[in-house]
């Protein structure tokens, strides 16, 4: 994150994007990671109480009140597929495609994507699988198979509770209606950000990294994380700064190295891969190299920018040497709060004129995105290049964070829409779902209210239409201190005093949404909340992600697929139904 808008930690604060920022010391500042290694008590997260995931699933409730509540039985033999490819992500006209599909029904702020194809593709495109005009497509990746329970609550201090039931109701009139035939946007998937901090937390714990690791990116007893993020040189979660290119006016990257890397990031993404070989990777710079830059401006001349996209190219290059496979770029995190600011029209300029074609040039096969934008002007700079058919010819899909959920509508059908940064929690400024007075600034609160406030912001944007979903940290210590000093918050956190593994509310929320939605899903429409979402999965279940923000637990009935489920949801909490076909 990296903004800059009020004040912060005595400075500046960092609106945020991509790893919260403050006062703004030079690229080459190395402070080795303030306040790593400072003593405290855990922050208040949940142990897993219910972390065993049963072949089975869960028995249905006989608390419901209309008459003649049918038990729900345990279905076993029930798999959901996930592609960890899906297909239709291509450009318009591409030949990957996926399932034909109709133009969508569309209520405002929803995006006019389907599921797995593409408008004006013509065997699918970028708008992924059942868009309008989409011709039928196939997927080659083998499907990785797994089993999550059909109901899973979780609330404060109980947290993954697969013991609860449901009922079936015959006759009854539902609070919620699942609409499979009303269609939104394809889904592809959710991800997190590596970054060095995250790993050398875990180096305190090395015997718990496989558990971790399996947290994160296991389909089957973990959130099954499909993205992986890497910064291009140091983001502000490094141990300090450092880009890819240091040596003074190397125009030929001959000096260019990511032998940083190798120390701590790269043994990171190689044990997630490790759980999860299909892991899509893609990286963005927060920083890069001084000689590049007039004060805090990308310099503009040719010169200076072609060494800039060869600058890219040799990161894909030089991660594919070592067996990490990049897919995807994006040429700046947060270029409107910045470290690196750009203008518009050099920020287009450079796709169009020197990133695209040396791309191309090279043979390189990782795709550009337009990302990753925070602040509002960024929201220009996308929409602007959407006008821009050289731009347009290089560009694969928009990455989005922070403050731009409004602009995914607009977006969308130009192709697919990445969230690609969660707000980071404690901060001092006002933002929606968070109680200012909150701040503290010695440690973040991994709390059960940022568990809510992320559950609220995941529904924000999967309803604003964006196709995938990326957490901030992973991983961090109980301190949580960036760069530059701002303690953010983490999925998974270190306690290294106590070396104890604490799973945080936040971390539950995201597995209710991630190991549930498969890639390759499709939004569904839901009426009776606006605390509710709906999708369904290639195999044709269907998943039902509901929030009860109330003080007390309250009982519910959903219709889906005609069958009318009556379950509880616990105050503050939240909870997912799968119904299978």
């Amino acid at each position: 994150m990296n903004r800059l808008s009020g004040p912060l930690l005595g400075g500046l604060v960092a609106w945020h994007a991509g790893a919260c920022t403050t006062n703004e010391p030079s690229n080459s500042q190395a402070t080795n990671g303030t306040g790593l290694e400072g003593s405290g008590t855990p922050v208040l997260t949940a142990v897993d109480n219910h972390t065993a995931m049963p072949s089975g699933v869960t028995t249905s409730n006989s608390t419901a009140t209309p008459s003649s509540p049918t038990p729900v039985s345990p279905e076993s033999s029930v798999t959901a597929t996930t592609t960890p490819f899906p297909p239709g992500t291509g450009k318009d006209n591409s030949s990957a495609g996926g399932t034909a599909g109709t133009q969508a029904e569309q209520p405002p702020a929803a995006s006019d994507m389907g599921g797995a194809g593409g408008a004006n593709a013509a065997a699918g495109g970028n708008q992924g699988g059942a868009g309008a005009n989409g011709a039928a497509g196939s997927s080659s990746p083998t499907p990785i198979v797994h089993t999550p329970p059909l109901f899973v609550t979780s609330g404060p201090d109980d947290y993954w509770n697969t013991s609860m039931q449901t009922s079936e109701l015959d006759g009854a009139t539902a609070e919620l209606t699942v609409d499979s035939n009303t269609k939104y946007q394809r889904w592809d998937g959710f991800g997190g950000t590596f970054n060095e901090m995250g790993w050398d937390a875990l180096s305190v714990i090395s015997t718990e990294i496989p558990r971790a690791l399996k947290l994160l990116f296991d389909g089957q007893d973990g959130a099954g994380f499909v993205y992986g993020r890497i910064p291009i040189g140091a983001s502000d979660y490094s141990m300090s700064w450092y880009t890819l290119a240091e040596t003074p006016n190397d125009y030929a990257m001959d000096d260019f190295s990511i032998a940083r890397d190798q120390e701590m990031l790269i043994p990171y993404i190689r044990a997630a891969l490790e759980v999860n070989p299909e892991l899509r990777l893609w990286g963005s710079p927060w920083v890069v190299p001084n000689w590049m830059m007039d004060g805090r401006s990308m310099r503009n001349d040719a010169q200076t920018l072609e060494a800039h996209a060869l600058y890219f190219a040799k990161f894909v290059e030089e991660y594919g040497k070592v067996g990490l496979t990049i897919e995807a770029v994006h040429p700046q995190n947060e270029p409107g709060y910045a470290r690196v600011s750009w203008s518009h029209a050099q920020f287009i300029d450079f796709i169009k004129t020197y990133l695209g074609p040396k791309f191309s040039e090279l043979g390189l096969s990782a795709e550009i995105w337009c990302g990753t934008m925070s602040h509002p002007d960024d929201a220009d700079i996308a929409t602007t290049l959407t006008d821009d058919p050289d731009a347009m010819s290089f560009t694969t899909g928009f990455g989005l964070q922070w403050n731009l959920q409004d602009t995914v509508a607009e977006l969308a059908p130009f192709g697919p829409v990445m969230q690609t940064e969660h707000k980071c929690g404690n901060y001092n400024f006002s933002t929606p779902y968070w109680d200012q007075s909150r701040y503290d600034p010695n440690e973040p609160q991994n709390d059960h209210l940022y568990g809510e406030e992320s559950w609220q912001l995941i529904r924000d944007w999967v309803v604003a239409g964006v196709n995938s979903y990326s957490a901030w940290n992973m991983v961090l210590d109980t301190k949580g201190r960036s760069l530059d000093g701002w303690p953010q918050n983490a999925l998974l956190v270190v306690d290294r005093e106590s070396r104890q593994l604490i799973t945080t509310p936040a971390y539950y929320v995201f597995r209710h949404y991630s190991q549930y939605i498969a890639p390759g899903a499709t939004r569904i429409d839901v009426q009776g909340s606006n605390d509710a979402v709906a999708f369904e999965n290639p195999d044709g279940s269907i998943v039902l992600e509901l929030y009860n923000s109330d003080d007390a637990a309250w009982q519910t009935t959903a219709s889906v697929g005609g069958r009318v489920h009556q379950f509880d949801v616990p105050a503050h909490g939240w909870a997912t139904l799968r119904v299978t076909p």
